[in-house]
């Protein structure tokens, strides 16, 4: 009986340890980024903040959005060699590259100095920003880390279609931020009253033709950016067409990379560069 008493004390001791390594309730892995092998989520939060970013070692931005706070500890229960913080720091990099985003800032020298990198990642919908930091433990066995990813809505834009025909006539061209899918060329829903504002302005001004044309950021590959401005350029004149605007008035191009409006350095200037012009022709 005693022997009996042991092994199941000894059960429990396993199944409270599995358990203890196991995530926090409500707690998952950011759409954006995942776990590393061997974590798990000890805490989150979310909620609407502002997050200080290390951008240069002399220079902090702070934005504002949605903040989640991803507590990650190592479960050494798995027996596997623990990572140091420059490999932790490194895997994000390259999963954050390979998505089209990219390293802003990264500090990773021991753990006896500051610890930390910074990421950024554009679509049209959102700007993403991710920190990594608070890192616990020695700098060649890491037991726990932060990763904090804020999202910053995309620039939206309210616009109708007598304003749209006054600045055409005025500069001769209007640049719209119309919001896809990411990495796509389907138009979202947020963004349809837009393409709707162009095709009630074309309906009032039946000899007016225009040029439908796209334009990315410089966040990715060029070739891939090209191909995406014009099939979004594309869709937006599909979808003219189909509220009953005739093909014959309608052209569209798409320029990539290639004709930025704003410095493609900053979050700000990206989100300017992802639009949509309506060329008068």
């Amino acid at each position: 009986m005693r022997r009996t008493l042991m092994a199941v004390v000894a059960v429990l001791s396993i199944a409270q340890a599995a358990q203890a390594q196991t995530d926090a309730a409500g707690c998952k892995d950011h759409v954006l980024l995942t776990r590393l092998e061997n974590f798990y989520i000890s805490s989150c939060e979310e909620n609407f903040n502002e997050l200080a970013l290390r951008m240069s070692s002399s220079k902090t931005e702070s934005k504002e959005g949605t903040l989640f706070n991803i507590y990650y500890r190592y479960n050494f229960d798995t027996g596997a060699k623990a990572k140091s913080a420059f490999q932790i720091i490194r895997n994000y990099e390259m999963a954050i590259v390979k998505n089209g985003g990219k390293l802003i800032y990264r500090n990773a020298n021991g753990m006896e100095g500051s610890v930390e990198a910074t990421y950024s990642l554009s679509t049209t919908e959102k700007e993403y920003w991710a920190q990594l930091t608070s890192f616990a433990g020695t700098d060649n066995a890491i037991d726990a880390y932060a990763l904090k990813i804020l999202e910053v809505e995309a620039m939206r834009q309210e616009v109708d279609a007598s304003t749209m025909f006054e600045t055409l006539n005025k500069d001769g061209f209007i640049a719209l931020y119309i919001n896809f899918e990411t990495g796509k060329s389907a138009i979202m829903p947020d963004s349809q009253g837009v393409v709707t504002q162009i095709a009630n302005m074309l309906a009032q001004h039946p000899r007016l033709t225009v040029s439908v044309e796209g334009h990315t950021d410089n966040v990715g590959n060029a070739k891939a950016n090209q191909l995406l401005s014009e099939s979004r350029a594309t869709a937006v004149m599909t979808a003219l067409v189909e509220k009953g605007i005739a093909r014959s008035r309608l052209t569209a191009k798409g320029w990539g990379q290639g004709k930025p409006a704003a410095d493609n350095t900053t979050a700000e200037g990206r989100g300017k560069n992802r639009r949509v012009e309506i060329v008068k022709q």
